[in-house]
């Protein structure tokens, strides 16, 4: 199940972004998708996450700031981020699982399939 992560760059504090997870071969509304991120020298962390039931779920530190959402026709999730932070400075995965359950959303090691990162790179 390839997905296609995109939409990372550099961005000044206090900016927004917005990332993009392709994905093909399957049916996206079944999956449960969600994004990741780890911080130079750090662990893969959990960002969000939008169940097939449609619920959003978001990490302490993004919310209010990150939306996640899904366009099921176009087969794509998307991250947009506001007024960024330097210590949102990673690289993001996208990480989509069919059978994922609520208390395991949080657990890269829980998620079966992933995509390439993408690297945001924020400024003061």
């Amino acid at each position: 199940v390839p997905l296609q992560a995109s939409g990372g760059g550099l961005v000044q504090a206090g900016g927004s972004l917005t990332l993009s997870c392709a994905t093909s071969g399957f049916t996206l509304s079944r999956y449960s998708m969600g994004w990741f991120r780890q911080p130079p020298g750090k662990e893969r962390e959990f960002v969000a996450a939008i169940r097939w039931t449609g619920s959003t779920h978001y990490v302490d530190s993004v919310k209010g700031r990150f939306t996640i959402s899904r366009d099921n026709a176009k087969n794509t999730v998307y991250l947009q981020m506001n007024n960024l932070k330097l210590e949102d400075t990673a690289v993001y995965y996208c990480a989509g699982d069919r059978g994922i359950i609520l208390s395991s959303i949080q657990f890269p090691h829980e998620w079966y399939h992933w995509g390439q990162g993408t690297d945001i790179t924020g400024s003061a």
